[in-house]
């Protein structure tokens, strides 16, 4: 006998609202919420935190940003470069996480970008949004910081958080391509085409030793699930920043589907670290609460 289940409403509407209430109840959320945005912009509500000066190993928070697509884009010299275009929505700071509440070692800021409804989140979901006076956000990331680095909860972030020539890694889910053979997920070479072989064309072939030890190591590449996992694409190129509409081009490709979010931060490789000695730290500030 199957197992029947309870199909729930996404929303704590009641069956009694009408479709003017749930209106009216919506578009008062939307007020709040720019109510909220316009009190945190304001430089007088209080006091922001200290900020410190950036020093060798200084650790910078990142952004949450949606994938808008692939365009090409011209240096002044004519050099073509195909870019990844990425949109800085609605991107707040929402809590600070210290070394002893995150793991011992080292600071780090949860960040939420993207507004949603809150129609569809639980009360304890809610607590750090109202906390911090933001919006509810439709993604929550970590990123670790260094103690000089920390920022009032409740800061907006923009896309002018970086720089015209820096290097980011970009974290994001890859696209799912469901179950694949290993020459599609792993690039095997497959078999034969002709000369007695029989349905062998795109099999692994042989999996493990015979004879001692007589099994499959434990990692051998085999068909499975390729995609739908979380990779970061490390040492992209900013080439140019969008302040007016928050938007990056980022050199190349990223992982993700168009509309995804995903996670861009300074990058980590040694070698291109030291391409912006002095970035804006441990943000960039705007004086008067007025954006880029």
């Amino acid at each position: 006998m199957g197992c029947v289940r309870t199909v729930k409403t996404t929303t704590w509407f009641e069956e009694h609202l009408t479709e003017d209430n749930q209106q009216y109840m919506r578009k008062s959320a939307a007020e709040e919420y720019r109510r909220q945005t316009a009190e945190k912009l304001n430089p007088l509500k209080d006091e922001p935190w200290q900020r410190h000066e950036w020093t060798e190993g200084s650790r910078r928070v990142g952004l949450v940003a949606v994938k808008l697509g692939m365009a090409p884009i011209w240096t002044k010299t004519g050099e073509r470069h195909v870019v990844t275009m990425l949109q800085v929505q609605d991107c707040h700071v929402l809590k600070h996480l210290s070394k002893e509440e995150n793991d011992g070692h080292t600071a780090a800021l949860i960040v939420g970008g993207k507004n949603v409804s809150p129609f569809h989140m639980t009360e304890a979901e809610m607590e750090m949004f109202r906390n911090a006076g933001v919006p509810p956000k439709q993604k929550i990331t970590t990123f670790k910081v260094s103690s000089n680095a920390i920022i009032k909860p409740g800061t907006p972030l923009y896309a002018a958080h970086f720089r015209p020539g820096q290097f980011v890694d970009v974290t994001a889910k890859s696209i799912g391509k469901g179950f694949q053979g290993v020459m599609k997920r792993w690039g095997f070479k497959g078999q034969p085409a002709s000369h007695g072989q029989t349905k062998t064309h795109r099999r692994p072939g042989a999996s493990g030793p015979g004879g001692d030890p007589a099994k499959v190591f434990k990692g051998k590449k085999m068909p499975g699930r390729m995609g739908n996992v979380y990779v970061t694409a490390h040492g992209l190129k900013i080439w140019r920043v969008n302040t007016k509409y928050n938007v990056l081009y980022v050199n190349g490709s990223v992982p993700g589907h168009r509309n995804c979010l995903l996670k861009v931060r300074d990058t980590v490789l040694p070698n291109l670290k030291s391409t912006l000695p002095q970035p804006s730290f441990p943000n960039l500030l705007h004086r008067g609460g007025s954006r880029p």
